[in-house]
């Protein structure tokens, strides 16, 4: 595993931009070559200019496709940039699993054209680790990324291990994104976190915003998985984005991990949309649409849980702040009986409140997708990926989840609530960035869009 030398990366970059006519030319991130002076945290000597911009002394620039054989750490203190359209392809069968291993800081330049794509090269699930950011992580921006096939479980050489990041014992495998620093913050915005092994995302402390992004197809049979998965020291706005396929629950909520110096998390989690989630927990009764304990107090309204088993769930023990919870109205849809049993007051920890719209028998209030093409073998109580046993199909790219004219989901909502960040946060080392074509310019502030009446994240 290498240790980026940050001048070094930047000189690679630039002489790419500057001697090759091919855009998609591989560069090596392990070339040395040109590293001046003895320090590992030794960035750059000058601004470092590319062919999209320009960025700040000390910075760490990937402009083409690489390669990763080897887990990357990126210092405390050093940023990270990675241009648009960039392909980041971590090798399924390094010796220890690839990780990306942000102690500093990391900003994604994905646009919707050219996103930053970090996939692997024989595309299935648990081919490598993930992003895991350190205890000291200030920012993170992942803005039109593509970031898949991760999940790989940790070896006791692995850089996360070794900097004591998410696991301390190897019990299982990582998630594609992992953020710790309380005092730090990110935006995953306009992203796509696809066959994820474990969990997609799961945070620990930070100032997060998460909007217009598509969750789909994470998660095994023997470890579960949740698309977010959040503990206590997070402020959180989590918005219009769409989750498919989650093996265990869409969301995660739970204020564990709580002391005198990690406060408990505030969170908003509104206009959603969340469909086949929790097929694999039929086993243990637990999970399914969204799963809240150890005093979580959030506020999860005017989301669309469509054929997820169980609904909103709490443990019969250690569940919900629910004084301090807004939990309703949500929109909760099944399409067969035992769906609509599930989420009923006569489920064991079911939360089930009067200002919510549900099914009251199968197929009832179909809020109507535009195009979306269910399992016909659907179980909702299947516990195995297996289609032919009534496992959720694989995503569709296709599908659109946009509600259709006379959707009786396209009111109820409420809007009357505060955003935890409402003025937007702003990430610094964007700023920095000096785009040389100003139409491309992206701007260093994140805020999420505001709530709709409506059910749903389209």
């Amino acid at each position: 595993m290498k240790q980026i030398k940050p001048f070094a990366i930047a000189l690679a970059s630039v002489a790419v931009a500057v001697f090759s006519s091919c855009e998609n030319d591989n560069i090596n991130p392990y070339d040395y070559t040109g590293n001046v002076g003895s320090s590992e945290n030794e960035g750059s000597k000058d601004v470092i200019k590319t062919a999209l911009a320009e960025y700040p002394i000390g910075s760490i620039v990937w402009t083409h496709d690489t390669t990763l054989n080897e887990s990357v750490e990126v210092p405390e203190g050093v940023s990270l940039y990675i241009e648009q359209g960039v392909t980041v392809t971590c090798s399924s069968s390094a010796k220890v699993p690839v990780e990306i291993v942000v102690l500093g800081n990391l900003y994604c330049m994905g646009t919707a054209d050219k996103p930053v794509v970090i996939t692997s090269d024989t595309k299935k699930p648990a081919d490598w680790g993930g992003i895991i950011c350190g205890y000291k992580s200030e920012e993170v921006v992942l803005d039109h990324v593509e970031l898949a096939y991760g999940g790989a479980t940790p070896t006791e050489s692995s850089l996360s291990f070794q900097n004591k990041l998410f696991k301390t014992e190897i019990d299982g495998g990582v998630p594609a994104f992992h953020f710790c620093n309380v005092s730090g913050k990110f935006a995953m915005t306009n992203s796509f976190l696809h066959d994820n092994y474990n969990d997609h995302t799961y945070f620990t402390g930070g100032t997060g915003l998460i909007y217009n992004n598509i969750f789909a197809d994470n998660g095994n049979s023997a470890d579960g998985g949740e698309a977010i998965n959040v503990k206590s020291g997070c402020k959180l706005d989590v918005a219009y984005n769409l989750i498919y396929n989650a093996c265990t629950n869409a969301f995660k909520l739970s204020n564990s991990g709580n002391s005198e110096t990690i406060p408990l998390t505030t969170m908003n989690a509104y206009n959603n949309t969340i469909v086949d989630c929790g097929w694999r927990r039929a086993k243990n009764k637990k999970g399914g649409s969204v799963w809240v304990e150890k005093a979580a107090a959030p506020t999860f309204v005017n989301n669309i849980i469509y054929d997820s088993r169980y609904g909103m769930k709490q443990p019969d023990k250690d569940g919900a702040d629910l004084k301090h919870s807004r939990l309703t109205p949500n929109y909760y849809y099944a399409s067969t009986a035992e769906g609509v049993k599930q989420m009923s007051k006569e489920q064991s920890g079911v939360m089930v409140f009067d200002t919510d719209v549900k099914s009251t028998a199968a197929g009832d209030k179909n809020p109507l997708f535009v195009k979306f093409s269910q399992n016909d073998k659907m179980n909702i109580n299947c516990e195995v990926d297996d289609v032919d046993k009534g496992a959720p199909l694989p995503f569709d790219k296709s599908w659109d989840f946009n509600l259709q004219n006379g959707s009786p989901a396209l009111s109820g909502g409420v809007t009357d609530f505060t955003l935890i960040m409402p003025q937007g946060v702003p990430f610094f080392g964007m700023k920095k960035v000096s785009f040389i074509d100003k139409s491309l310019d992206q701007n260093y502030y994140f805020m999420a869009p505001a709530p709709s009446a409506k059910f749903g994240a389209r």
